[in-house]
């Protein structure tokens, strides 16, 4: 009996393959389910036989109390955005400038939600969603009722694979059928449809829901012996997974071009939904050479198909203030629906903006969202005006606190200058709890206004003192004991967080994520970034003469020096932890080094690790002030560059000689 339920195991994944990655069923489906019914007798009557990759898994059934936290082999970064030729231009331009000639490989964009799928010795280990691009959640419950995922791939020790999971149309429509028939609230769009079917607790809602994936990378591909992308996608589909068929190989802007003009002809007849097209570098040295930003890679793109532009009326409109004190002119619409959303409020980024359009209170306005996320105003409808309309006039104190706004000459938006403006205040909290900053999970926007207009916090300072509030908090509405419990061991978690967590989190003005580790790294500690002059800053690598004189102003604020004296003293981290291991008798310590080439020894991302425990500023651009180039096989026009620039030459063999001998 054990030999037939293998046979059936067998035949009915192969059928399931056939029929949801192949999209090419070989047996009819009263024969695939009445071999099902079979396979569910014999496990019925002998449950210690039940594997993991059994298609009886996939009906559902298990339910969680909460999603576990994922911490990502690898970041799961987003992508940049364009909106035009003109910016796939520009991409392609600094990409070839880069690395010289190369071809492209365009891809469908998906328009659902990604999803890190990892396995060991075959078997699928667990499924994560890609939660702040670190740690995620675990979704594989849920995962394993998506049929056309393989719960068992032919691969002995552990690969990760992702993609995109998405709700078909057809699956949306039947959804909402059902949803409307049962008086309940119709899912906006497929997107929002899939991510609320995929965070059920109830895996047996999800397996209801009919999801679909598709994957599209395979990280560190050059460790399956794949030399590029293409080669990576045709590797996971041997493996068994669901590619999509609409991927070409383009040589050239032209080429990318076409691919796009045809998918957005062909978009509306497709089974799911697409919100464009993603444009990545095909060979792997050619990505490795180019690299990453903190947010993205730089040898990938994403190509935003024009936004929905919808019309309705600007009932008025409203002024806002950010934590640098900007003014933002908003406006309050007649709701409308916009891709998908009810969108009642749209920025009008500034009064230049406002008065070049010649928007008024009363008009027609087009309404879209910019990059398919934040709604915008267009432009008005002057033809549709009937006299009653109100011109814009820029307002002169801040809406906040009443203090004049000023606004220098260089700028186009008006600035609150007042640093104890409420609004300010806020969003500076706001800022230093988010993800990419000291990451207090559980202080969110709402939660943060709320405590600061009952008094439990007026400066950044209160969030470590909140415990003194404890128990008027676990009475708030929503906010249990153990909500707080949470929150408090969050905001003790904040303390062990390392340099660039904190400079980044202090909001100095343009310093971003990325220049915020920057900083740190260069500067190890808090107290040598504070003394840092503007000669010395501006001499360091990506730093320009606007981030110097920010971060020169910031620390010469003596309220700015109070608050980091006062989070020495709740024994927050000072120091760049990432720097503890770093070997202080290297000669490549504080150097310019550049890796190009195929290496045999380790991955490119290993060695760039390796060289930053080492203490050099490893980039991926020769230059001169580039100090050394690592040298692996083929390593093409870098080397030669190198060597016109006199720079010194590194082999791979004599750089672990160096390593050795140390």
């Amino acid at each position: 009996m054990k030999e037939r339920l293998n046979e059936l195991k067998s035949l009915l994944n192969n059928y399931n393959y056939q029929y949801y990655v192949l999209d090419n069923p070989s047996v009819s489906d009263q024969e695939y389910d009445r071999l099902m019914q079979e396979l569910q007798s014999i496990e019925n009557s002998h449950p210690e036989w039940i594997t993991t990759d059994s298609p009886t898994q996939r009906v559902g059934g298990e339910v969680l109390d909460v999603f576990k936290k994922v911490r990502h082999r690898s970041s799961m970064l987003s992508l940049g955005n364009a909106f035009n030729e003109e910016d796939i231009r520009s991409f392609c331009k600094r990409i070839e400038d880069s690395v010289g000639y190369c071809d492209y490989v365009c891809e469908l964009k998906i328009d659902g939600l990604s999803v890190s799928l990892v396995y060991e010795n075959g078997e699928l280990l667990y499924a994560a969603t890609r939660g702040d691009g670190d740690i995620g959640e675990d979704i594989t419950h849920n995962v394993k009722t998506i049929k056309s995922i393989p719960l068992h791939i032919d691969y002995d020790g552990e690969i990760e694979v992702r993609g995109e999971i998405f709700m078909p149309k057809k699956s949306f429509e039947r959804l909402n059928q059902q949803r409307l028939a049962n008086n309940e609230v119709l899912f906006a769009n497929p997107r929002n449809a899939a991510a609320g079917s995929i965070r059920q607790l109830d895996s047996k809602i999800a397996a209801s829901r009919r999801l679909d994936a598709y994957l599209y990378m395979l990280p560190n591909a050059e460790n399956y012996q794949c030399d590029s992308h293409y080669a990576s996608l045709n590797y996971i589909k041997e493996l068994g997974f669901k590619v999509n068929k609409e991927i070409r190989i383009c040589k050239n802007i032209d080429e990318i071009m076409d691919y796009i003009s045809r998918v957005s002809s062909i978009r509306e007849s497709l089974p799911y939904e697409i919100d464009g097209v993603v444009i990545k570098v095909n060979e792997i040295n050619d990505q490795q050479d180019l690299g990453f930003t903190a947010k993205a890679p730089r040898w990938a793109i994403a190509f935003k198909f024009p936004a929905e532009k919808v019309t309705t009326t600007l009932k008025d409109i409203i002024f806002t203030v950010g934590r640098t004190g900007q003014i933002t002119p908003n406006a309050v619409l007649e709701p409308v629906r916009v891709a998908g959303s009810l969108v009642s409020r749209a920025t009008l980024h500034n009064e230049d903006n406002v008065i070049n359009k010649d928007i008024r209170i009363g008009d027609i306005v087009t309404i879209r969202k910019a990059g398919d996320v934040i709604p915008e105003v267009v432009e008005s409808m002057k033809e549709r005006r009937v006299g009653n309309e109100t011109k814009f006039k820029m307002i002169t104190t801040c809406p906040a606190c009443s203090s004049v706004l000023i606004r220098k000459e260089s700028e186009a938006a008006y600035f609150c200058v007042n640093p104890k403006c409420d609004s300010r205040v806020i969003e500076s909290i706001i800022h230093y709890a988010s993800r990419d900053a000291m990451n207090i999970d559980g202080l969110g926007e709402k939660i943060i206004e709320n405590f600061y207009g009952l008094g439990f916090i007026k400066k950044i300072e209160d969030i470590y003192h909140l415990h003194q509030h404890a128990n008027k908090i676990i009475e708030i509405d929503g906010f249990g004991q153990k909500s707080m419990d949470n929150l408090l061991k969050a905001i003790q978690d904040s303390k062990e967080n390392s340099l660039e967590k904190l400079i980044f989190g202090l909001g100095i003005r343009n310093v971003g994520a990325k220049m915020a580790d920057n900083l740190a790294k260069h500067y190890k500690t808090i107290d040598q970034l504070m003394k840092a002059k503007y000669d010395e800053l501006i001499a360091i690598h990506d730093v320009g003469s606007i981030i110097a004189k920010s971060v020169v102003s910031y620390f010469e604020e003596e309220e700015h020096i109070e608050m980091i004296t006062t989070f020495k003293e709740l024994g927050i981290n000072m120091k760049y932890l990432k720097a503890a291991s770093i070997n202080t008798e290297s000669i490549f310590l504080d150097k310019t080094v550049v890796v190009t080439g195929t290496l045999e020894t380790m991955t490119r991302n290993e060695i760039k690790d390796l060289l930053a425990s080492l203490g050099a500023n490893v980039t991926n651009s020769i230059s001169k002030k580039t100090d050394y180039l690592i040298v692996g096989k083929d390593a093409g026009s870098k080397l030669d560059k190198a060597i016109a620039l006199g720079i010194t030459i590194v082999e791979e063999q004599d750089f672990f000689n160096q390593l050795n001998s140390d």
